[in-house]
C-alpha cells in the first residue's frame, strides 16, 4: 500500500465544532477497512487512534493483518494527516475526543474496541473517562501504544519542548524531512524504513502541517492539568485493558510501565525487549498477534 493508495482510498467527515464562541466548519479524513455500510456487520470495529505528530498511516502495517479479525475504523485527527489544519484553531484533547464520538456516531458504530498510540493515548484516556461519567458502553476494551499516560513518568524530546516553548513557531520553521527523519529513528530501536519516513513527512508537511505543531503541543500541559481525571479513568476502567509497550522508548518505554504498575497495580502488559517509540511500526507482526488472540 502507498501513501497514495492511503489517501484515495480515504473517506470525510465534516465536523462542525462551537469552540469559545465561534463556529467552524472542518473536513476529517478517515479510512476503513470495509465498504462504510458494513462496518460491525461481521466482524468486531477496531478504532485506531494515532499519536503526534503523525497520521493514521502509522497503521499500514498492521492494517491488512488486524483487518482480518476486524472492522477497522482510522482517522487523522484535527491537525495532522489530511485533515484541516486551521492555524489559529484551539487545539486540545476534548475536540480530538469530540471527533472520534462524532466520527463513530455519523457511522452507526453502537460499540467498537479501541488501539491507540502516544498522542492518541491521551484521547483515549478522555473517552474512558466520559464513558464513565455517562455509563455508556460504546467502548468495549482498550489497548495502549507506547504514550505519556502519567505525566510524572513522561520524558519528551528537546525538540518537543521547544514545540511547546515561547520559541515553538520559531522552532517549527525550520523543520524538514531530514529532521523528522532523524527525529524518528532517534526514539524507535528498530530502524524505519525510508518509505515509511517519506510518507510520514508527506502527511505531516500536507497543508503546511508544521505551522500547528506548536498549538497541538499543548496536549503535555493538558496532560499535567488533567492528571486526575485521565489516570482515574485507567484505575476505574471496568473492560479489558492492555498495554502493548516497547521498551526502547526513550520517551514513554521501560520507565512507563514500571509506573504502570505501580500506579495501577496491574500486570496485563506485552513489553517489547527491542522497540522504541513505535511498536507498530517496529513489530508490526507482534501487534497483530496480540490482538488477534486478544479474542475481542
Amino acid at each position: 500500500m502507498t501513501p497514495s493508495d492511503w489517501q484515495a482510498d480515504g473517506h470525510w467527515l465534516v465536523f462542525r465544532p462551537d469552540v469559545d464562541g465561534r463556529s467552524y466548519d472542518l473536513r476529517i479524513f478517515y479510512r476503513a477497512s470495509t465498504a462504510i455500510s458494513q462496518l460491525g456487520k461481521n466482524k468486531p470495529v477496531l478504532l485506531l487512534i494515532h499519536g503526534f505528530p503523525t497520521s493514521s498511516w502509522d497503521w499500514h502495517d498492521v492494517w491488512d493483518g488486524l483487518a482480518q479479525h476486524y472492522d477497522l475504523l482510522a482517522a487523522d485527527m484535527l491537525g495532522f494527516g489530511c485533515s484541516d489544519k486551521p492555524a489559529a484553531f484551539p487545539y486540545c484533547i476534548a475536540v480530538q475526543a469530540d471527533i472520534q464520538e462524532a466520527l463513530v456516531r455519523h457511522l452507526g458504530i453502537e460499540q467498537c474496541h479501541i488501539l491507540a498510540h502516544d498522542y492518541g493515548d491521551t484521547v483515549t484516556q478522555e473517552l474512558m473517562a466520559r464513558q464513565l461519567e455517562q455509563s455508556q458502553q460504546c467502548f468495549q476494551s482498550v489497548t495502549l501504544l507506547n504514550g505519556g499516560l502519567f505525566p510524572e513518568a513522561h520524558r519528551p524530546l528537546w525538540s518537543q519542548r521547544l514545540l511547546a516553548s515561547p520559541l515553538g513557531s520559531w522552532f517549527a520553521r525550520g523543520i524538514t524531512e531530514k529532521k523528522l527523519a532523524r527525529g524518528l529513528q532517534r526514539i524507535c530501536q528498530q530502524p524505519l524504513s525510508g518509505d515509511d519516513l517519506s510518507a510520514s513527512w508527506r502527511f505531516l508537511s500536507y497543508r503546511h502541517g508544521p505551522r500547528v505543531l506548536p498549538r497541538l503541543m499543548g496536549y503535555m500541559k493538558e496532560r499535567r492539568q488533567q492528571r486526575q481525571r485521565w489516570v482515574g479513568a485507567l484505575k476505574d476502567w471496568p473492560h479489558r485493558l492492555h498495554l502493548i509497550n516497547g521498551s526502547a522508548d526513550p520517551i514513554s518505554g521501560a520507565h512507563m510501565v514500571a509506573r504502570y504498575r505501580q500506579v495501577l497495580e496491574r500486570d496485563d502488559i506485552t513489553e517489547l525487549a527491542d522497540v522504541g517509540h513505535y511498536p507498530q511500526l517496529e513489530a508490526p507482526q507482534v501487534i497483530v498477534k496480540v490482538m488477534t488472540d486478544a479474542g475481542l
